[in-house]
């Protein structure tokens, strides 16, 4: 039986690591792409070794701008199909709008915004040609309001969850599928990254996800071809919540939960 491959950035740790050992679970051929090549190594060596599939490694920094080009030429040159695309690379900023580093702002845009558009872009032709292939893009219960204290991280996050709904509509029929999963708090690295383990939200270790669980949960919603998949009964009804609060109430809890310690 012909394996299939999925293409995972952000695939040294946290949800991206997890995902990646549930495609090669299924059987899935993996290109695993993240700026640590030693980390990239290590988890090649335990996916193949496990699973006994072939993995392939891409060490790159997405957040620049010709990264995108660069690795899907590569794979066009090494004629490597990629049939589930997973753009999980991504990183979170504390803090005030006026005070973050512009530098790291745009970095966080460029990351989580315009290389998962355009690796969406790329490698979806190719997908529609053989009428076949899945895209699952990492959101966030941040996706459904806006988010004081980071506000551009959840700005992002916003736009991956449109732009997924409006891909999964217009490739409706096609035999390409786009699924958006969208966590809560989540035990990765990714509190420490953003600078909000101290905050009110990053102290209420209750609401955190066990990262696991919440990989599991996105790969069976897309492999199911779900459009949007949100992991737990709480984020959940926070998701839909937000649709009947007043805004400025929602906007005021947001930054509660990120601005004190």
């Amino acid at each position: 039986m012909l394996k299939h491959t999925a293409l995972i950035t952000g695939a040294s740790g946290g949800i991206g690591y997890e995902l990646a050992a549930l495609f090669a679970r299924g059987g899935n051929n993996l290109v695993l792409v993240a700026r640590n090549a030693d980390k990239l190594k290590e988890v090649a060596d335990e996916f193949h070794g496990t699973y006994g599939v072939t993995v392939h490694i891409v060490p790159m920094n997405l957040a620049q701008s010709d990264a995108p080009n660069e690795l899907f030429h590569y794979l066009d040159r090494n004629k490597i199909q990629i049939d589930y695309l997973i753009n999980n690379a991504g990183f979170g900023t504390h803090g005030k709008f006026s005070e973050i580093e512009v530098q790291e702002q745009l970095d966080l845009l460029q990351l989580n915004i315009t290389t998962l558009t355009h690796l969406s872009r790329l490698f979806i032709p190719g997908m529609l040609s053989r009428k076949s292939g899945g895209i699952l893009n990492i959101a966030s219960t941040a996706a459904f309001q806006p988010g004081p204290m980071m506000a551009t991280y959840y700005a992002s996050k916003s736009y991956v969850l449109f732009l997924s709904e409006a891909l999964a509509s217009e490739l409706k029929g096609t035999g390409v599928w786009v699924t958006v999963l969208c966590p809560g708090p989540t035990a990765t690295g990714f509190q420490s990254r953003a600078g909000i383990e101290r905050t009110s939200l990053g102290k209420k270790s209750s609401l955190m996800m066990d990262v696991k669980t919440v990989a599991r949960i996105g790969y069976k919603g897309f492999m199911k071809k779900k459009t949007i998949v949100v992991p737990g009964v709480v984020n959940r009804v926070f998701a839909q919540g937000v649709r009947f609060s007043p805004r400025k109430l929602t906007r005021e809890i947001v930054k509660f939960l990120h601005d004190g310690e």
